[in-house]
């Protein structure tokens, strides 16, 4: 007989290999459901960022800043209302995509791809805003394109 450690599965599911694949669904359900979780929150927060902006411009005294002339030199107050219909859809997809529905990520996905392209457009009228936007932008849309529908079933809703 010997005495060595076997690396086989035993009849009664307690071998090494029964362990790993007991630890990897929870593993992959915990990636899917934070990466999603993120997503919308991120959203919200991309959501309020936009109202902010936009909320600041409308406020603005000047309609047009001044010495900026682009293709896409749209004023002040444009871009304010522009970013305050971005923000409050922005953030309604994402309250969508934190209730785990499949629709909501899909939009979640579509007007996060529309807010970054507002962000690059308005990058002149306010910079840090925008690169911040763009940035956090692109950080939901790569959660919501790697979220996997399977690996996060024992979590169907997020809200648990």
């Amino acid at each position: 007989m010997s005495t060595e450690p076997t690396t086989e599965p035993q009849a009664n599911g307690t071998g090494p290999e029964s362990v790993a694949t007991d630890q990897a669904p929870h593993t992959a359900t915990s990636w899917a459901t934070g990466l999603a979780r993120f997503a919308g929150l991120a959203m919200a927060l991309l959501g309020v960022l936009y109202i902010v902006t936009g909320t600041g411009a409308l406020f603005q005294s000047t309609s047009t800043v001044p010495g900026l002339v682009h293709v896409f030199s749209i004023d002040a107050v444009t871009w304010g209302w522009i970013h305050l219909v971005a923000g409050a859809l922005v953030g309604l997809a994402g309250m969508a995509v934190i209730t785990g529905t499949l629709w909501g990520r899909v939009i979640g996905i579509a007007l996060t791809a529309a807010a970054i392209g507002v962000s690059f457009l308005s990058l002149s009228h306010h910079p840090a805003l925008s690169i911040i936007g763009i940035m956090l932008g692109f950080a939901v849309v790569w959660a919501l394109c790697v979220f996997d529908e399977a690996a996060s079933a024992a979590s169907p809703t997020m809200l648990d």
